[in-house]
């Protein structure tokens, strides 16, 4: 292989993390913007949540059928088409002034993300199959996942302070541009891998299953939880998911193989993921709105505050983490990694409405960071160390949508538990800052039960250790 071939494979691989780089930054910069969007299109709190949730619905959604399709019409292709979507959106986003525009166009990102990501590895992993070149290309990809978040978070207080919350989507303009001109001169363009059907049908219903779900959460408090509507919005939800069910049964190419539930790590492993994103989505959101709406913070400041999080989970992800699995195995990790979340979830239970950053915001950021870049490398290690090499990109893409859908829901459900005790502290004759305070207390309180119950549940059902038999080329042997 000539230098120069050398070369354009590198640049194709900072490339595809420039990308991927840009879908993660969204994620968490919008966060830092949420008052400020609040404030200016009239979103109500428990509204507020679907600028959140309207990305990672579709993005969650789309992530499995994104990767189907890449399959069967050639991955440069859908990664090009996935960002291409994702800048069209950004733009829109960045230009609405109404809060139905707003959420549309996040739906629209999230597709465009969904496809962008499902096909990234694909591409990188065509581009690099000697193990070691794949173990480095492997190692930078990470830490743009797991660093990429932090940068996220300044970033969208420097613009929304210096500028307005329109900049954080607009931002993506000029860097998508960017990567659509690089990724058609420098990524392979390949054959497509597989001349199989499409599970439309599967992608459809899970989709509208949860989006119904999560819309009956987020109005429950205003409609009432017993109400026709709600109940009747539930119940279409668990229909629709259990033709969703049947339908994966019969397909002879399902979106989601249920026998892969079979195995006891994949099942667990999805259900921790569950529990552990519903706690910590709603954390970053809620912690967000009570630096901001009750400690007066503006946007950097609120950028900065979550820095520390964020530096520590992308320290931990990166080499820490790894470490203590090879030492210990996932289960411990894992566990121990949850519980320290549960704890930075109780202490900002506790936070007061005149609070100090450094004794009632900073212990809790640490925590946080802590746990997550604990817990985040064995759980997908969990996740995959049952499945057969041929299906691991499959699992990790099942372990990716419960996660994300799991951070839908338990955002929606934590969004509506604040906002419902915040409202009963306001009739009683609490002050508007001692309400919200109470508000979000009563919500970390239920995050950090969602993290407990995840770590018991990754304690009690992950197996002993043990060697795993198979790893992907240039991993190293660890134990689950």
């Amino acid at each position: 292989m000539t230098i120069a071939d050398t070369r354009t494979r590198w640049l194709a691989l900072y490339v595809l993390c420039l990308g991927s780089l840009m879908i993660v930054l969204d994620v968490t910069i919008v966060n830092v913007a949420l008052p400020s969007i609040r404030e200016d299109l009239g979103f109500t709190e428990t509204s507020l949540a679907w600028v959140v949730n309207a990305y990672m619905l579709t993005y969650g959604g789309f992530l499995l059928l994104g990767g189907r399709l890449g399959d069967l019409f050639g991955h440069r292709r859908l990664f090009l088409a996935g960002i291409s979507l994702f800048t069209v959106a950004s733009l829109a986003c960045g230009l609405a002034t109404t809060q139905w525009f707003l959420v549309a166009a996040r739906c629209i990102q999230g597709v465009g993300g969904a496809v962008a990501s499902a096909v990234a590895l694909s591409l990188m992993m065509t581009l690099f199959t000697e193990p070691g070149e794949r173990a480095k290309a492997m190692g930078i990809f990470g830490f743009v996942a797991s660093g990429g978040g932090s940068i996220g978070v300044l970033l969208g207080g420097v613009l929304t302070d210096a500028l307005s919350w329109h900049w954080i989507f607009l931002v993506n303009v000029p860097i998508g541009v960017l990567v659509i001109f690089l990724s058609l001169r420098l990524l392979p363009a390949g054959a497509p891998a597989s001349r199989g059907r499409l599970d439309v049908a599967g992608a459809v219903t899970i989709t509208a299953a949860l989006m119904l779900a999560v819309y009956a959460i987020v109005n429950g408090n205003e409609n009432g939880w017993t109400s026709a509507e709600t109940l009747g919005l539930l119940g279409a939800a668990a229909v629709i998911f259990a033709t969703f069910l049947v339908l994966e049964t019969r397909v002879a190419e399902p979106l989601v193989p249920l026998r892969l539930f079979r195995l006891r790590s994949v099942a667990s492993a999805n259900v921790v993921g569950v529990l552990w994103s519903a706690a910590m989505f709603a954390a970053f959101f809620l912690s967000a709105l009570y630096l901001q709406l009750v400690l007066g913070y503006r946007p950097l400041q609120v950028g900065l505050a979550f820095l520390p999080t964020n530096v520590i989970m992308g320290a931990f992800s990166i080499g820490l983490s790894a470490k203590l699995v090879m030492r210990f195995g996932n289960r411990l990790p894992l566990t121990t990694g949850l519980l320290l979340a549960a704890g930075g979830l109780a202490l900002f239970a506790r936070a007061p409405v005149g609070g100090d950053y450094a004794v009632d915001v900073l212990p809790g950021m640490i925590l946080l960071g802590i746990g997550a870049g604990m817990a985040f490398n064995p759980l997908l290690l969990a996740a995959m160390s049952e499945v057969e090499p041929a299906e691991s990109g499959l699992a990790s893409g099942v372990a990716n949508t419960s996660f994300m859908m799991g951070g839908a829901l338990g955002l929606a459900g934590l969004a509506s538990v604040a906002a419902s005790h915040t409202d009963n502290l306001r009739a009683s004759g609490e002050s508007a800052a001692a309400a919200l305070t109470g508000g979000y207390h009563a919500a970390f309180l239920v995050g950090a039960g969602f993290a407990v119950v995840a770590a018991g549940v990754a304690g009690a059902l992950l197996g002993a250790r043990r060697h795993i038999a198979q790893e992907p080329a240039g991993a190293p042997a660890l134990e689950s």
